[in-house]
Formats: C-alpha cells, sequence, structure tokens
C-alpha cells in the first residue's frame, strides 16, 4: 500500500488513465475487425468506409491509446488493402 498521498494519487490516476486508453484501443480494434469484415466481403463499400477509418485510428493516436507511428502504419496498411482490393475486383 502506498504511503505517500501523492503515491496514492498517482496509482488513482494511473488506473483512470489505463481504463480509458484500454477503451480506445478496444474501440479502436472492433472498428479495424468490422472494416477488414467489409473489405473482404465489399471492396468498393470499404473504399467508401477508409476516412471514416482513418479518423478512427488518428482519434485513438491523439488520445494516446496508441503511438502515432502505430497509428500512420495501420493506416498505411489499409489503405494499401483497399487499393489492392479494389484493383482485383
Amino acid at each position: 500500500m502506498a504511503h505517500h498521498k501523492s503515491t496514492v494519487k498517482r496509482i488513482l490516476t494511473s488506473e483512470k488513465a489505463r481504463l480509458t486508453n484500454r477503451h480506445n484501443r478496444s474501440t479502436m480494434r472492433t472498428a479495424l475487425k468490422n472494416f477488414e469484415t467489409t473489405l473482404e466481403e465489399n471492396a468498393t463499400e470499404a473504399a467508401k468506409a477508409l476516412p471514416g477509418m482513418m479518423k478512427v485510428v488518428n482519434k485513438s493516436a491523439k488520445k494516446g491509446a496508441i503511438k502515432k507511428a502505430t497509428a500512420s502504419r495501420k493506416i498505411s496498411r489499409l489503405s494499401k488493402a483497399v487499393h489492392k482490393a479494389l484493383q482485383n475486383a
């Protein structure tokens, strides 16, 4: 158990941040899974949904749930997959 008042406060703050980040990451991952399902079913529909997916990933990065480079990599891979699916369709 923490002995100092500041340590107790830091523990509470860290827990709150952890839960917030967990929720943001979970929301983003769910959206990614839904997007990938859409991409497999219909490439043109996924192309229309790509800007919205980029927004979700960037928002997670902005809130600090994921790093900026991770967000950039995810967006790049999503864009690449959409363009590949559109060419194959």
